[in-house]
């Protein structure tokens, strides 16, 4: 397999951990195999340069990215990215994960993903609204309701959302809300979109405890992240009775044995903008977070957080990858070694994108549901995608991540034989 020559790969990047998955699917495609380069070349990458006028005057350029993987199944789907250490190597695993993602979930988008290499926090709102629109009249060839759909990740939000809908409308000549997902309520965003990927994990999670035979009630639970995601899990764990040990996030560490009050920490974090210092809970080292006793761990900040040397100290039974690519390659023989039980992020955090695809519907119809009609749509979907998983590595004797892949790159190399090739 030859690596795209561009590239500065060291064999430890989040592409490069793509590859190996991908790798260690191909023994199980049959005759689809010999359409597995497919995925493993993005279909179109778009890097820019964006000239930023500072509020003092100043002139400062920000490298931005839109990575389009695979679009056979329909138009690209995935987020965009404000962080400091955005680079190409990341935005095209993370499109790369979305194409499995979406087919592992059978929706009918491909994967994408964008991103700018920028720290939001230093810059004012203007500059910050500035920064998005310039970056999406550069990408706006390439993005559109039947092409590219952006929806929020981290570093953005649904304020994000409504200015990159009302740059490309205006460029378009009439509001075109299809274009984004994530986008506030009145702007024709999605109820429940918000909770949607916390949730999905939640539902895997209670579905793969079921299977496991672990009790939720009085099940220890430990959570790294309290954004989005990591919080509305850990409040849906809290609420069903498992008690919440440990969490961790960008201030530091938190643990009480007896559990965490997480309405109490939820309030705290909204007054102090972060978990350090709760009363609720002792601070300790970050690494001692991964030495925490618990039934479930839920890895819900950034990718490459389980090495293989913390994979060897985990104490839990199961793990719900609530962020992207948390877990090495190498890692994933460890814990399968030890009969931990891994739910792959590409169905656990699927939330976000099955709501995204109903907020898409919903715009498109212009006739929007209910939340208890999106919850109940949601968890529906992301029961059955686990059943089938579940069931397909059963029938193959491997992990849920290989049978999540094996599902996922049959319906997209399924779709790229039956289009074929242009010319042909």
């Amino acid at each position: 397999m030859q690596k795209l020559s561009y590239l500065n790969c060291d064999g430890n990047t989040a592409w490069d951990i793509y590859l190996k998955q991908i790798e260690r699917v191909a023994p199980y495609l049959d005759s689809y195999s010999q359409w597995l380069d497919t995925l493993r070349h993005p279909k179109r990458i778009l890097i820019v340069d964006i000239p930023l006028e500072m509020d003092d005057g100043t002139i400062r350029h920000f490298e931005g990215y839109r990575v389009q993987h695979n679009m056979s199944r329909g138009p690209g789907k995935g987020g965009v990215r404000f962080h400091p250490d955005v680079d190409l190597n990341e935005v095209m695993a993370l499109s790369a994960w979305m194409t499995v993602k979406s087919a592992a979930l059978n929706l009918p988008f491909g994967g994408a993903k964008g991103g700018i290499r920028v720290n939001p926090s230093e810059l004012s709102e203007r500059e910050l609204e500035r920064l998005t629109r310039r970056y999406t009249s550069e990408i706006s060839v390439i993005i559109g309701p039947q092409q590219d759909i952006p929806a929020p990740d981290v570093g953005t939000n649904e304020k994000i959302m409504a200015w990159i809908m009302d740059t490309y409308s205006m460029n378009a000549g009439s509001t075109v809300t299809g274009v984004v997902t994530g986008k506030p309520i009145h702007l024709g965003g999605s109820l429940g979109r918000v909770k949607a990927t916390g949730r999905g994990v939640y539902i895997t999670g209670l579905e793969a405890a079921k299977r496991l035979g672990i009790p939720i009630k009085n099940a220890r639970v430990a959570i790294q992240g309290f954004g989005n995601v990591g919080r509305e899990a850990a409040l849906l764990f809290f609420h069903a009775g498992a008690v919440i040990t440990a969490i961790q996030d960008h201030s530091g560490t938190i643990f009480n044995e007896e559990g965490i009050d997480i309405d109490s920490l939820y309030r705290w974090q909204q007054e102090k903008g972060s978990i350090s210092g709760f009363d609720g809970a002792i601070s300790t080292n970050d690494e001692q977070f991964w030495l925490t006793e618990c039934d479930i761990l839920i890895p819900a900040a950034l990718e490459k957080q389980i090495t293989p040397e913390r994979a060897a100290n985990l104490s839990c039974r199961l793990i719900l990858e609530g962020a992207n690519g948390p877990t090495y390659p190498e890692a994933d023989d460890v814990l399968k070694r030890r009969e931990i039980t891994v739910v792959p992020d590409v169905i656990c955090n699927a939330g976000g994108v099955t709501v995204s695809y109903f907020e898409w519907v919903q715009d498109i119809a212009s006739y929007f549901w209910s939340e208890d009609e999106i919850n109940n749509r949601l968890d529906r979907i992301m029961r059955d995608a686990l059943t089938s998983i579940w069931d397909k590595s059963i029938e193959k004797y491997c992990s849920l991540r290989t049978a999540a892949y094996i599902i996922s790159c049959e319906r997209i190399l399924n779709a790229r034989k039956e289009r074929g090739i242009f010319p042909g």
